[in-house]
């Protein structure tokens, strides 16, 4: 292959579709989208117990399927996108659409994702809708074409610094690699301690947020990562309910 997959299964995907498995073993579509991207779109709307079985893949990067005569493993590194909308209706915050339910209808709705499925998750952004009007505005000063060089500079940077480790990218650091590599100034560390403890960061959290703050470094061309880098890190990360 000469570039990477890209896999966007319907929401009405079951779990061995999904992460592999049936009657004759098949690798789903989080082995099918190995080092390239498995885009889940109206995440809710997937069935909860199918979500749930790709926190293992996500975290181990590989799934291993068991039958009584026979053990498979496929792998399965993959960048997870995901997109929902804020509540069932979609209007939650919309002024002229209001949703009669709220806040109700998005707690629900929110809720059918497992708070250790949303910790898994690096960044989560907020995106307003597109109105009629911002249509005919000018386009960006950056583009995705400006964006793409600045994003493969970073990659250079975190290939050259990993070269020899067998580490690939960032998302790869953990344990001493991380902290050879992310490596942060006493202001970052403060912070990163005392939003620990105010956002009741799980081990997986915070390890996750040093990496995500490492690749802002990266992109801003900065060798350490300072208080600024990790700020920023801190506001993509969601808290998630305690299951």
């Amino acid at each position: 292959m000469r570039t990477r997959p890209f896999r966007a299964p319907h929401h009405s995907a079951s779990m061995p579709a999904l992460v592999g498995g049936g009657l004759r073993i098949r690798p789903g579509e989080v082995s099918l989208a190995h080092l390239g991207v498995l885009f889940l779109d109206e995440l809710p709307e997937f069935q909860r117990a199918v979500l749930d079985s790709l926190r293992q893949p996500l975290e181990t990067r590989e799934v291993s399927i068991a039958r009584a005569n026979s053990h498979v493993t496929f792998p399965a590194n993959v960048q997870l996108v995901a997109a929902m909308n804020p509540c069932r209706c979609g209007h939650l915050g919309d002024a002229a659409l209001a949703c009669g339910r709220a806040p109700r209808c998005a707690a629900d709705y929110q809720a059918k994702i497992s708070g250790p499925l949303l910790d898994r998750i690096d960044l989560h952004v907020e995106v307003q809708a597109v109105s009629a009007a911002d249509l005919v505005l000018p386009p960006p000063s950056e583009g995705s074409a400006e964006v793409a060089l600045r994003v493969d500079a970073a990659r250079q940077l975190q290939s050259a610094r990993l070269a020899g480790t067998g580490l690939r990218t960032n998302a790869d650091l953990d344990g001493d690699a991380l902290a050879a590599f992310a490596s942060r100034d006493a202001a970052g560390q403060k912070l990163l301690a005392q939003a620990a403890e105010a956002m009741r960061l799980s081990a997986r959290g915070y390890t996750r947020i040093l990496r995500v703050a490492r690749t802002i470094a990266d992109l801003a061309g900065s060798n350490d990562v300072g208080r600024i880098h990790i700020a920023e890190a801190l506001s993509y990360r969601r808290q998630a309910p305690r299951n």
